[in-house]
């Protein structure tokens, strides 16, 4: 209970929670589409989910100053590749926050004369490009615990048992290839959080894309995708050693 009150207590909580009713709501929308005896439940999953939205809007108003503190912070980052990763990720994400928060201000008669559609699919094209970018750091980080696992003398004694107790496989599939997938499992299982934000990254990808056009789905796998992506950042906000550094 304490865990749970500390939760909520932060914005960054209850946004997670909203995000995760959001996506429910356009999942549940999404199943029940076709189904007469549920019209007046649609129309009330449509108001919870406009809700959610108009509220995450609002939590997010003072997203922008922590982006573009959060990309001054990774300029002094060490390493080159997460540097540019992060510090690219995060003033896409500061870009995209600008847009969503035009288009908040436009929603409630705040601003007028903009192109509504623009500035839309602008935000989505910075969301896009911050995603590719967090995906690139956790490709990279995974390559960098592969290498260093690979390394591991009591790993090599593990892969080589994996592949003796394992022949008829070995034969079917290329024995490095089988060895590539073994390390790239057992490295994910080592390094949890690696692996959840990998997951989150990759299913908020299916949101821009379908936005963009590039890659069209329809809105049951937009919904379920961004369910799977918050219900990951409750957990990453609930248990922080599960939540990827840098």
């Amino acid at each position: 209970m304490e865990s749970f009150i500390k939760f909520s207590n932060q914005s960054q909580g209850r946004d997670r929670i909203f995000r995760a009713t959001q996506y429910a709501c356009a999942l549940a929308k999404y199943l029940l589409r076709n189904d007469p005896a549920r019209k007046a439940l649609l129309v009330k999953l449509r108001s919870l989910e406009s809700n959610m939205s108009s509220g995450r809007k609002l939590f997010r108003l003072g997203n922008t100053v922590n982006s573009i503190d959060a990309a001054k912070r990774t300029l002094y980052l060490s390493d080159p590749v997460l540097r540019l990763c992060l510090t690219v990720a995060n003033v896409s994400r500061a870009l995209y926050f600008i847009c969503d928060n035009v288009l908040w201000a436009k929603n409630i008669g705040l601003i007028k004369g903009i192109d509504k559609d623009r500035w839309s699919l602008n935000a989505s094209r910075y969301y896009f490009v911050s995603l590719l970018m967090n995906l690139a750091r956790d490709a990279y980080v995974m390559a960098q615990l592969m290498v260093q696992k690979s390394r591991e003398r009591q790993f090599q004694q593990k892969v080589n048992q994996h592949l003796n107790d394992s022949p008829d496989v070995a034969c079917v599939i290329i024995p490095q290839l089988d060895a590539f997938l073994f390390l790239f499992i057992e490295s994910l299982r080592s390094h949890p959080a690696v692996a959840l934000d990998m997951l989150k990254n990759a299913c908020d990808l299916f949101i821009p894309l379908d936005k963009l056009g590039i890659y069209q789905t329809n809105a049951g796998i937009v919904g379920m995708c961004g369910l799977v992506s918050s219900l990951i950042g409750i957990l990453s906000v609930l248990k922080p050693n599960l939540k990827i550094k840098p």
